[in-house]
């Protein structure tokens, strides 16, 4: 008889047993012959040496998949079970290429549409991304899914989630609360991404050990941001000196994805959107890319596509006014 022990320290044990040990009920009908127990993050083995060392090779293949993607459906952990060595990728369950990254309880993010695809793609090739475009087409959502899978890769140390706190001609000095209470309210869409695809300890460990950082832009000035998936979010509303000082933040082993909605802009009248000049002077360089998206892309309430289309309409009619206007001066 042959004894072994297999930790799994590196992998969510959750994951790995399946609720009310599903999968590890599933694990000891494959090898009826050995006896097995499950002590916390480790699993006891006893049998004949072959057997044990058919097991060992299993539960080595659901490992690498779980420290791969991070979660593993019961179909396929019986399918890695049941199926012999055939070379490389015979261990990889056939996933989507729009998947971004698992949430809590396996929720699944995914890329929803066509530019949210993109983004993904060119994240892969690029050190800054320019997503721009109107409300509801999953441009932050998409980005703080691309910087989550980043970091549960370890490409990236930490994450920096940025936005001005500047919103819908409001002033943070008519605000109750502190200057933490004041600005949180502009903050509160990263927070919700988060809450979407990280558990609330980790998210909450993250947080108090500066893993993940949400600040107002403005707290940017004067750092060096290296080895960190940074987001700027609602980039319109930022000055142009206000955004060429964040990009040149930017450090080695760094990327950065840059949000706006052009057509939502509340910066005082007399101040002009740096997004506008930046997505004009940055284009046709090597490591930056821009993607649009479009009310194709909106993933909310089926009415705000057409609010969107309503909206351009409606602007389109006011410059062809504005230029008739200016042609009879």
């Amino acid at each position: 008889m042959t004894e072994a022990i297999i930790n799994l320290e590196t992998v969510n044990p959750i994951e790995f047993f399946g609720i009310n040990n599903s999968k590890f009920e599933i694990l000891k009908r494959k090898f009826p012959l050995l006896k097995l127990l499950s002590r916390g993050t480790q699993i006891k083995m006893t049998g004949q040496p072959e057997e044990v060392a058919a097991a060992q090779v299993k539960i080595g293949q659901v490992i690498q998949y779980l420290e791969r993607n991070g979660h593993l459906s019961e179909n396929y952990f019986s399918k890695i079970l049941g199926e012999d060595e055939q070379g490389d990728g015979a261990t990889e369950e056939p996933i989507a290429n729009d998947i971004l990254v698992f949430g809590p309880n396996g929720k699944v993010v995914r890329a929803k549409t066509k530019n949210q695809q993109l983004m993904a793609q060119v994240s892969e090739k690029n050190d800054i991304i320019f997503a721009i475009g109107p409300a509801g087409t999953g441009k932050t959502y998409t980005a703080v899914a691309l910087a989550v899978r980043a970091l549960k890769n370890k490409a990236v140390r930490k994450i920096i989630l940025t936005r001005p706190a500047v919103e819908a001609g409001e002033s943070l000095g008519f605000l109750p609360g502190d200057l933490k209470e004041k600005i949180d309210p502009y903050l509160r869409p990263l927070y919700d991404a988060l809450d979407d695809m990280l558990p609330s300890d980790k998210l909450n460990y993250y947080m108090a050990n500066r893993i993940i950082e949400i600040a107002p832009l403005a707290y940017m000035r004067g750092r060096t941001l290296d080895n960190a998936f940074i987001i700027l979010d609602e980039a319109q509303n930022s000055t142009d000196l206000q955004l060429k000082m964040f990009l040149t933040r930017i450090g080695a082993s760094a990327k950065a994805i840059i949000t706006g909605d052009l057509t939502q802009i509340d910066l005082p009248k007399n101040q002009k959107s740096g997004l506008l000049k930046a997505t004009k002077i940055l284009q046709n360089i090597d490591g930056i890319a821009h993607v649009q998206l479009d009310e194709a892309d909106v993933v909310r309430h089926r009415l705000v596509k057409m609010i969107i289309r309503a909206y351009d309409k409606e602007q389109v009619r006011e410059e062809e006014l504005e230029e008739k206007r200016n042609n009879r001066l």
